[in-house]
């Protein structure tokens, strides 16, 4: 059944609305001195629909169990989101004339510094896998009946990232989800491809199985209409098409491409806009009312204890596999904890969870940059994510864990199929950068078991921290070195050889602690003894360990790693002794690798046990 016509009084009260999202975007601007105040004008009309009329919220409260959320993915326009909350009584219209100032939190693009944000935006295309995780959270895991609205620009969706949310979207049939595109023709440096071709969004849209709606965006009545119809569509997600135009309601500024990121100069310039758009403001107009979601009452979460791991010493497992068992055990107990994948399951051994849960297993095709997004999406509401691909195709959504990090996001990254190790399947398949690709981040924890109780453990305490985890697990099985009662915790490290005589330590990780350790009997026989470090917190580091560990065996460290050279395991180390007046000699891949078997290309390329054996001989001659 269609709602009712919105009476002329609130069209007039909405309508202003708009308008004094205008001018407070505009004024936040020119005090600024920077920003994008046609960016807001475009989509002024939308959002004061969506805030005072449409959305349920409480504005006292953002994340209220089952509000609605909105996700302002075009993020140059911050100054009108922060403008919509203002209005909506969050804090005083006042502190918008603190926009981009080191002592405010109102950004150039929104963070999750401010409780309306749950993730970062700014660099375009991500909002709307954002908003598939909050949608899948409400659909599957809370079942909670709230929707999300994500507003687009029209430049950010020629983003691929933007047709991985739309296709995963629609495969999971999200109903709760409606994305706005503000077609406003004008990117930052030309046109867009499409301008306003608005049949051709449409045809777009349509094909990727999303319910497409064409509405003029600046008509209050049609887009209240066309927000009524995305909420009665069903199996699948509504996109709404909106027509509107740059710089809306300031003349001299209105459909002019010479104004993307400009601010109004201040003085004359800023104050003929705003008397421009104040005479455009309506008498008779009714007063809007926010409508409250119900609240209902937050179940409580009960989380056990996971049980021991399930290997015995000797036992022969690979740590992605291990990976697997942690995720079930840790789903049982955990009623927080879900998990993604990119169509590889069967080998990162998600499908374990997925096939216990679910409801809280979320597969994303082979769409990593979706996954991650989504992943974020799922931690703004709570949960703990585990998102697990190859290693290496993590870098295709390098952007996204970089915009994670900023929000300081709680998802937890496992990439198996690290190093050469992984053998026949080439370079293009091993993860040989991303340690130093995870570690770079802030506030980044990365973590690299070495067999099936290690990875098991830290998988626990994984899902203990708040915040960023990137887990790296390997494909060749490997042995179990460590009892079922060993802990470990993040920022740890092992010593599991060691004696008073030893001239060099070894620290070493994954693969290569078992080529470190081979090496260690080989030089034994020799004479030579030396200390073996299981370094399985590569961020945060160990460095007490090490530092002692290095001076005690004549301030010798060599490091070995299935990982380039620069960036990794070697320079970790090297950055946390090298005030100590240690030296640190590295083993690492230091080329392009080749197919082979996995034995001899860990040999080949100069981190296996042979390579070990000649480096510390070297070193201590």
């Amino acid at each position: 059944m269609a709602a009712l016509a919105p009476s002329p009084e609130l069209l007039n009260a909405l309508h202003n609305k708009a308008t004094q999202l205008r001018i407070n975007s505009v004024r936040a601007t020119s005090e600024a001195g920077s920003g994008h105040p046609s960016s807001c004008a475009s989509a002024a009309d939308i959002v004061a629909a969506l805030f005072f009329s449409v959305m349920r919220y409480d504005p006292q409260n953002p994340k209220a169990l089952n509000s609605d959320r909105f996700i302002l993915s075009k993020g140059h326009a911050a100054p009108l989101l922060y403008a919509a909350w203002a209005e909506a009584g969050l804090f005083p219209t006042s502190d918008l004339l603190k926009l981009r100032t080191l002592t405010s939190d109102l950004e150039g693009h929104p963070t999750p510094r401010l409780p309306f944000v749950d993730m970062a935006t700014g660099s375009l295309g991500q909002g709307l896998s954002v908003g598939v995780g909050i949608a899948l959270n409400a659909k599957f895991v809370d079942k909670l009946d709230h929707r999300t609205y994500v507003l687009m620009g029209d430049g950010e969706s020629v983003e691929g990232s933007v047709w991985e949310a739309a296709e995963v979207g629609r495969q999971h049939g999200l109903d709760n989800l409606c994305a706005i595109v503000d077609i406003n023709r004008l990117g930052q440096s030309d046109p867009t491809m499409l301008q306003h071709d608005m049949d051709a969004y449409r045809s777009r849209w349509a094909g990727f199985g999303w319910h497409a709606i064409i509405v003029n965006g600046h008509d209050l009545s049609a887009l209240l209409k066309a927000f009524d119809e995305a909420a009665r569509t069903t199996g699948r997600p509504t996109v709404l098409l909106a027509q509107t135009y740059k710089g809306k309601g300031i003349s001299f500024m209105e459909d002019r491409a010479d104004w993307h990121g400009k601010p109004l100069k201040k003085g004359e310039e800023t104050q003929r806009a705003i008397d421009e758009l104040t005479q455009q403001l309506r008498p008779n107009s009714g007063a809007v009312q926010i409508h409250k979601a119900s609240a209902p009452s937050a179940a409580p979460v009960t989380i056990g204890t996971i049980p021991p791991p399930p290997y015995k010493l000797g036992d022969s497992v690979a740590t992605r596999e291990a990976f697997g068992a942690a995720l079930e055990a840790l789903g049982s107990v955990n009623p927080l904890v879900v998990a993604l994948d990119a169509d590889v399951k069967n080998s990162t051994y998600t499908d374990k969870f997925g096939k216990k849960f679910p409801n809280r297993f979320f597969e994303n095709f082979i769409a990593e940059q979706n996954m991650v997004g989504a992943a974020a999406g799922l931690a703004a509401c709570g949960k703990i994510p585990f998102a697990a691909t190859f290693a290496c195709f993590f870098s295709r959504a390098y952007d996204f864990i970089r915009m994670a990090a900023i929000s300081g996001s709680n998802i937890k990254l496992v990439g198996t199929h690290v190093g050469v190790s992984i053998g026949e399947d080439g370079p293009s398949q091993m993860g040989l950068e991303d340690i130093a690709m995870m570690a770079v981040q802030p506030n980044m924890t990365v973590l690299y078991p070495s067999d099936g109780n290690s990875t098991y453990r830290l998988l626990e305490a994984a899902a203990q921290h708040k915040g960023m985890v990137y887990v790296r697990a390997g494909r060749p099985k490997t042995t179990v070195i460590y009892g079922q009662d060993e802990r470990f915790h993040i920022g740890g490290s092992k010593i599991i050889r060691e004696s008073a005589s030893d001239v060099l330590t070894i620290v070493a990780a994954g693969v290569t602690l078992f080529e470190a350790l081979k090496a260690h009997d080989q030089l034994k026989v020799a004479g030579i003894a030396v200390r073996v470090i299981d370094l399985y917190s590569i961020a945060p580091i160990d460095r007490t360990t090490l530092v002692e560990s290095g001076r005690a065996t004549q301030r010798r460290i060599l490091t070995v790693e299935d990982h380039y050279a620069h960036g990794g395991l070697g320079d970790a180390v090297l950055s946390a002794v090298s005030t100590e007046g240690i030296a640190v000699h590295k083993l690492a891949v230091r080329e392009i690798p080749h197919s082979g078997k996995p034995e001899e290309l860990v040999d080949h390329y100069g981190i296996g046990v042979r390579s070990i054996v000649e480096a510390a001989k070297r070193i201590i001659k």
